[in-house]
């Protein structure tokens, strides 16, 4: 065997063992993560709207108003912080909101959520004090929606699109309280 071939398959073998010291000390990759990344996906004619969010679970927890403290911003799932896209402008309660990517952020209390969505992307959710990593001067829309108190526990965190009643909403649903935020598609100019 050639002295190249010999370099590299210690070059590669010593790769593959950092990598995995790595990520089984540091990152441990092969560990179930406690709040799984999901993505959700709308797609209509040439409409499409997702979300990327990481979802954790109850675990016989109290929610809102402990585990989620009231009236403070929460990056809505665990871990990285939540992105929305459109590939379409929208009007979300009469606001403007122009076709692109951003931060989901809320406001849980009792009977309203404050949603938000920020136009600028964060590489986690909180910082190292726990702390949500929100800008509020990247704030492009900021609006209240009720909470609807739900006779069935959602074990695990859950945002999904229903458009069951041709009303296309944003859904959020965690032990017995989910939201219901209206997204309206602006229709192009032909």
């Amino acid at each position: 065997m050639n002295t190249f071939l010999k370099r590299l398959l210690i070059i590669l073998a010593i790769v593959t063992v950092g990598l995995f010291l790595y990520s089984y000390f540091v990152e441990n990759l092969f560990a179930k993560r406690l709040s799984p990344k999901d993505t959700v996906r709308f797609e209509l004619n040439d409409t499409e709207l997702e979300v990327t969010y990481n979802r954790p679970s109850k675990k016989g927890r109290e929610v809102f108003g402990a585990l989620v403290p009231f009236n403070e911003v929460w990056r809505t799932g665990a871990n990285e912080a939540t992105t929305f896209s459109t590939n379409k402008d929208l009007m979300i309660q009469g606001i403007y909101v122009p076709k692109g990517d951003y931060t989901l952020w809320t406001i849980p209390s009792d009977s309203t959520w404050n949603f938000i969505l920020n136009t600028k992307q964060y590489p986690w959710g909180v910082d190292d004090q726990m702390k949500p990593m929100r800008d509020p001067q990247f704030d492009l829309l900021e609006i209240d929606v009720p909470v609807h108190h739900l006779s069935d526990i959602v074990e695990q965190f859950t945002i999904a699109f229903d458009n069951t009643t041709d009303r296309l909403k944003l859904t959020m649903a965690w032990d017995t309280t989910k939201i219901e935020v209206p997204l309206d598609i602006v229709k192009e100019q032909e």
